[in-house]
């Protein structure tokens, strides 16, 4: 018998621009946590790896179809993947900016960056507040203006789920 999974609703971010990604692509979902956007993308028949350093909240995704699961701390230069290549990269609420440029390189031609996460001002609504965990205003824009093809960027206050200050950005590999 199949076993069941509960997850959160995935963003509306990642639901409006995950069908840019190549159908039954593979994708790499970065530090995923108990994997509500893996589990999600797996149902839509993508191929994933989910990478996260707590194995206890990637062990509710063991033995799931379409998800191959990654311990790694990869703030400790646990980075196991910088040869693979993804028809698309999601991140979600997370930021550890040597990462960044990795990420635009690891992108097979054509393929999709999906990113949102924290930047300043979010320090008034609680966690997280340190500025190592903050974007600065347009820092995604700005990263990754040069690398890749901008779909779509935003940033600001946003109250729901709860109130945080975000940004978000979608961009493409040139074929």
């Amino acid at each position: 018998m199949r076993k069941q999974y509960v997850i959160g609703e995935p963003s509306p971010w990642m639901v409006k621009y995950v069908p840019l990604i190549a159908k039954k692509g593979r994708i790499l979902d970065l530090a995923c946590g108990s994997g509500r956007h893996a589990i999600w993308l797996a149902q839509q028949g993508y191929q994933v790896d989910a990478i996260d350093r707590d194995a206890q909240a990637l062990s509710g995704m063991e033995g799931m179809d379409n998800i191959n699961i990654h311990i790694a701390d990869l703030e400790a230069n646990d980075w196991p993947y910088s040869d693979q290549r993804y028809d698309g990269i999601v991140i979600s609420r997370y930021l550890y900016r040597p990462l960044l440029h990795t990420l635009a390189e690891m992108l097979k031609p054509g393929g999709v960056l999906i990113y949102e996460t924290f930047m300043v001002g979010n320090e008034r609504y609680g966690k997280p507040s340190n500025p190592d965990f903050l974007l600065l205003p347009d820092e995604l824009l700005n990263t990754y203006s040069s690398l890749l093809n901008i779909i779509a960027f935003e940033q600001g206050e946003e109250t729901v789920p709860k109130p945080a200050v975000m940004q978000r950005i979608c961009a493409t590999k040139n074929p």
